[in-house]
């Protein structure tokens, strides 16, 4: 069998999108954390494009699942990982004197659950065809996507899913919840899955050349290694903000 040549367009459109969670973080957290009031003006101009990037971010992440050998343990590992965030930003913070900066259920934690569903139910969506999967997850994605605020779409939610902690992991946030990063399973796992068929439809199909073609080497680069970049970027906008407190 031909191997299918690597489409480069991903990975520098990964590449980008990482470099501009990068960026939205460095200014999030500059600006409120070690109070640059230029990083926060900065922030808030830039707070309209953070999900739709961050979505962006999803969906490649799903396409990629297609690729891993193991989404189990892919997922897994993620999992331990993003709950090491936690307790770094819940625990070792707030000793330091750093508050607000807490993650509960960010990017990580729903791209490791997403991972873990994608898993368990492969075989399954294996069986529903990748155009249904893409229209039927965008519209999933669409109907959920107001859950937070307490309706879906024009229905209004009853309190009672609204309870606590563990109800904001799925979206369903209670008054008083705040997570520095969040994103909760509903409605982000829907453009997770919906990363993951697009990703069968590039298998089954040729796309233009362009989508194959190498157009920046070091962005391409970059979004081959967005992992250990988001492991690594939070220590190092911290370390950078205090050596510019220091001045």
């Amino acid at each position: 069998m031909t191997k299918r040549p690597r489409i480069h367009l991903i990975d520098e459109i990964r590449g980008l999108a990482i470099i501009l969670m990068f960026f939205y973080h460095a200014f999030y957290m500059l600006g409120y954390q070690f109070d640059f009031k230029l990083m926060s003006d900065a922030q808030k101009f830039f707070e309209p494009l953070q999900p739709p990037f961050a979505c962006l971010f999803i969906l490649i992440s799903g396409y990629s699942s297609n690729l891993s050998h193991s989404n189990f343990k892919r997922g897994l590992r993620l999992l331990l990982i993003s709950l090491g965030f936690t307790a770094v930003t819940v625990l070792l913070l707030p000793k330091l004197g750093f508050y607000g900066a807490e993650i509960y259920f960010g990017i990580l934690h729903l791209l490791s659950v997403s991972m873990l569903l994608f898993a368990l139910t492969q075989k399954l969506s294996a069986k529903i065809p990748e155009k249904v999967g893409i229209i039927l997850c965008l519209l999933l994605f669409i109907l959920t996507y107001s859950v937070q605020s307490g309706r879906l779409l024009f229905i209004n939610l009853p309190d009672v899913l609204y309870a606590n902690g563990f109800t904001a992991i799925f979206g369903f946030m209670p008054a008083g919840y705040y997570s520095a990063d969040y994103f909760p399973i509903l409605p982000y796992v829907f453009m997770f899955f919906c990363g993951a068929f697009i990703g069968r439809y590039f298998e089954k199909n040729t796309l233009p050349r362009q989508f194959y073609a190498l157009h920046c080497r070091p962005l391409a680069a970059i979004g081959k290694k967005t992992l250990i970049i988001y492991i690594l970027h939070w220590p190092l906008i911290f370390v950078l903000g205090l050596i510019i407190s220091k001045f």
